[in-house]
């Protein structure tokens, strides 16, 4: 599920027309994200806060987590930056030939698993952004979590991306609504009703 930090939403900030800084957003090889693996570490930690032991803690799982995920076929990890690293999403496309991604066998329905067979369906992982970014300009096209995430989607030609979410984690369900994410509709899977986590979709061009 996608990495979203809960930090305290402020007063929101007057509109810009653009933003201030823009960073440059590139895909990495597989090789490139293994030689880079500490630095999406550090990011994914000082994101998260906490305690120095909930640091090394948060970033041991979640490299983890990730190395797993590059294992997929069709994996892809966008990076974000300035003179630094700044942000990154990543992901892999959904197969319809089977249970493929774990964790979501039977929180599919039946129109996801149709996108699924298609091969329009991309599952994104991870977002791993700034707090200013999930706080400020949420419904802007440059907002840099809404650039990873299209980008993400128009490379691999999908037409809607899934993820899923705990359903006791409400912050990172508000702040994916607000960078577009929405609760499927249509016929919905027991899991899905009654299961830890609720599965999240994202059209296309959001």
């Amino acid at each position: 599920m996608p990495q979203v930090s809960r930090a305290p939403r402020p007063r929101r900030p007057e509109r810009g027309s653009s933003p201030h800084e823009g960073e440059r957003v590139r895909q990495l090889t597989r090789g490139q994200v293994e030689d880079r693996l500490r630095d999406l570490g550090d990011l994914y930690a000082e994101i998260s806060g906490g305690s120095p032991w909930a640091w090394n803690q948060a970033r041991g799982a979640f490299l983890r987590r990730l190395a797993a995920d590059a294992r997929r076929p069709g994996f892809s990890l966008l990076v974000a930056e300035t003179t630094a690293l700044t942000g990154y999403a990543y992901g892999f496309p959904a197969c319809g030939a089977g249970p493929r991604w774990v964790g979501f066998d039977g929180y599919l329905s039946r129109s996801l698993l149709h996108r699924a067979a298609s091969g329009r369906l991309f599952v994104i992982s991870g977002i791993v952004v700034p707090s200013r970014v999930r706080r400020e300009y949420q419904d802007r096209a440059w907002n840099l979590a809404r650039r990873l995430q299209r980008r993400l989607l128009d490379d691999h030609d999908a037409a809607l991306g899934v993820t899923l979410v705990s359903r006791r984690d409400v912050d990172t369900v508000q702040t994916l609504c607000s960078w577009g994410w929405r609760r499927p509709v249509g016929d919905a899977p027991r899991a899905l009703l009654t299961g830890p986590f609720r599965v999240l979709v994202l059209p296309r061009g959001s």
